[in-house]
């Protein structure tokens, strides 16, 4: 089995070389890693997106040092080409076990409230039920890349989310931070990250295009919450506020 339960098991040599690099360079904080640029032929996106992998154990209270620890970056894309590529080595989010999680970011935002980017804004949250997470992920994803391809459960619906937001079908500017799926024990989550949590109208915006993305029943409940009132309670999906 490999080291990080992200990376498939069907190319044992090609596997053996990921773990070593993300051993090597795989701290949050890394700098060497060198830029990436589309190949002649290929179709850009419009920013670069890198994906990181963190796990935990629930047990262990969760802080700013633990977690740096345990995210991972696995890489990043700059064209349509090379993400898929990337994305068909990866196990897909309905198959991860425990407490794991799939980031997905524009390049130079890590996925922490406290960057930068992200200590003003917040997240939509939707919780789904074992077995859908995969779908939902994939629909972002898709509708991101503009390609209506890909199929499943738990992972279609993180893949759709993704794909709207490398397709830049949210139509907000620079608001998009980044994507989160969550695979917990009970049920899975669903979260995108914006830059500012004070901007209404680009909130509902967001939640407005999500709905429509991922073809969610008008009944569906959603949350949000700051990165600021995560950072004072210490949690990411503890005390949201509820939006039909």
């Amino acid at each position: 089995m490999n080291q990080f339960e992200h990376l498939k098991d069907d190319d044992p040599e090609d596997q053996d070389e990921t773990v070593c690099n993300q051993e090597e360079d795989g701290s949050i904080n890394n700098n060497r890693r060198k830029t990436v640029s589309p190949a002649v032929g290929e179709h850009p996106l419009q920013y670069n997106y890198t994906l990181w992998y963190s796990r935990r154990t629930p047990s262990r209270p969760a802080n700013t040092q633990s977690y740096e620890q345990n995210i991972r970056q696995i890489g990043t894309v700059a064209s349509v080409e090379q993400f898929w590529k990337f994305y068909s080595h990866l196990v897909r989010p309905g198959d991860l076990t425990g407490h794991s999680d799939f980031h997905l970011f524009k390049e130079g935002i890590k996925p922490m409230w406290e960057d930068e980017a992200n200590k003003n804004g917040g997240k939509w949250i939707i919780r789904l039920r074992k077995g859908l997470a995969s779908r939902f992920w994939e629909n972002i994803i898709l509708t991101m890349l503009l390609i209506l391809l890909l199929t499943g459960l738990a992972s279609r619906f993180w893949e759709n989310i993704i794909l709207a937001m490398l397709g830049e079908q949210f139509m907000v500017g620079e608001e998009i931070c980044g994507v989160v799926v969550s695979i917990r024990f009970q049920e899975d989550i669903l979260s995108i990250w914006n830059k500012t949590a004070s901007d209404q109208v680009t909130t509902s915006r967001i939640r407005d295009t999500l709905r429509r993305v991922l073809n969610l029943p008008p009944n569906t409940i959603m949350e949000y919450k700051t990165h600021n009132d995560s950072l004072k309670d210490n949690s990411s999906f503890r005390n949201t506020k509820i939006t039909l």
